[in-house]
């Protein structure tokens, strides 16, 4: 198999190209800034994180900015958790007045529940009802359900079985039902494809950027660190405990690249930004030599739940009679039922090209923008500073 295909049959599932030689004798680029993948905190794009108990025997880690308006409600995709909507909360609440509640969904995160196993859609749906029910009591804010990929697809399930009585609006990101449909026959193929383990968080979040899983290093560098956990768990149980996996199992052992600019362009550095790893070769440097970590949420065993998550799913995004958004990275992802309600007008469509899957990751000044626009169109919120909604895309 040539060189060429090889690389593109990494590319699709995922596998990051081989390292750059940048910086080295005969590389281009010797001298410059290397880019830092050094993990960031929660509290540079939080106010607050908070352990929420449901039913006496869950425990739900949220984390919320602001305290005045309607509440974003944000639902992460499928083996992320609520910090992937970090920057998108630093940013769309310095446009409008909002309170955003980012929440870890069961099996993901910093959430513990009694059953981890049951990620089915009814499930998933009704923890969400049960944590506004624990949170705001019977007086909850106006909310605005904003889902991505499978959080998406659970926004709608929400939205649909009337768990939140307050909910005002539903904003469904880069998920429609016929491609997330398509897309499960090769899920598995992806996820065989990644490393299972990363010698350390920093390898994990290079990883990231390297295979295209998220194109801004910033929020990568928070993302991850809700994705990723050392490979004891924290728990005593020697089934936990796993050798380092290197990634040169899958490909070179990846060393980080010499880049002019730490973060992407337009993205300003975050505050007291923690110190990276990396020694002067631009190897990482583990804490400790056994330093092992591995994915949170082991998806592979979730496939049960895939297709419950997404079939219907048009037919259920257009019968919620709030108003709707859908933000998707390109219009190829529509699918038929889609199209008609979009030519029906039915819902609001934007597209956002030059994105990968995580939208509101790879552009989240951008989402935000969209969603500040579509609160204000619907007067569900005032402006902050001298920011003006756009006019809807279609």
């Amino acid at each position: 198999m040539s060189d060429i295909h090889c690389e593109a049959l990494k590319k699709r599932i995922g596998i990051p190209p081989l390292p750059s030689r940048a910086g080295q004798p005969g590389g281009v680029g010797g001298g410059k800034r290397k880019r830092d993948y050094s993990p960031l905190s929660w509290d540079h794009f939080f106010d607050r994180k908070d352990d929420v108990k449901v039913n006496d025997k869950d425990t739900f880690r949220v984390y919320k900015s602001g305290d005045q308006g309607p509440l974003l409600l944000v639902l992460h995709g499928g083996g992320h958790s609520a910090l992937s909507w970090a920057l998108f909360t630093e940013s769309v609440t310095s446009l409008c007045i909002c309170q955003v509640l980012a929440v870890d969904m069961r099996g993901h995160g910093d959430t513990h529940t009694e059953d981890n196993v049951d990620l089915s859609a009814d499930v998933l749906a009704k923890d969400i009802g049960d944590l506004i029910q624990s949170m705001y009591g019977d007086r909850p804010p106006p909310i605005l359900l904003i889902g991505h990929s499978m959080g998406g697809a659970i926004a709608v399930h929400v939205g649909v079985q009337n768990f939140l009585p307050s909910v005002v609006g539903l904003a469904v990101i880069d998920v429609v039902e016929g491609t997330a449909l398509d897309a499960l026959s090769s899920m598995q193929n992806f996820l065989k494809g990644r490393p299972q383990s990363f010698k350390s968080i920093e390898q994990g979040i290079e990883w990231s950027i390297r295979s295209g899983q998220v194109h801004n290093v910033k929020s990568a560098r928070i993302s991850m660190v809700g994705q990723l956990i050392r490979c004891d768990g924290n728990s005593n149980k020697p089934d936990l405990v796993q050798p380092a996996i290197h990634i040169a199992h899958t490909t070179d052992t990846i060393k980080e690249e010499d880049e002019e600019n730490a973060d992407e362009p337009g993205q300003p550095q975050a505050k007291n930004q923690k110190q990276s790893t990396s020694n002067n070769s631009g190897s990482f440097v583990p804490e400790k030599s056994e330093e092992c970590w591995k994915w949170r949420i082991d998806l592979s065993k979730t496939e049960q739940f895939w297709e419950g998550w997404f079939v219907d799913m048009s037919k259920l995004f257009l019968s919620c009679t709030v108003p709707k958004l859908l933000l998707l990275a390109g219009i190829d992802r529509l699918d038929r039922e889609l199209t008609i309600g979009q030519m029906q007008g039915k819902f609001e469509m934007q597209v956002l090209p030059h994105c990968g899957h995580c939208v509101h990751e790879d552009a989240p000044d951008k989402v935000a923008e969209v969603i500040a626009s579509f609160l204000l169109r619907y007067k569900l919120t005032e402006a902050k500073g001298n920011f003006e909604r756009h006019f809807p895309a279609c």
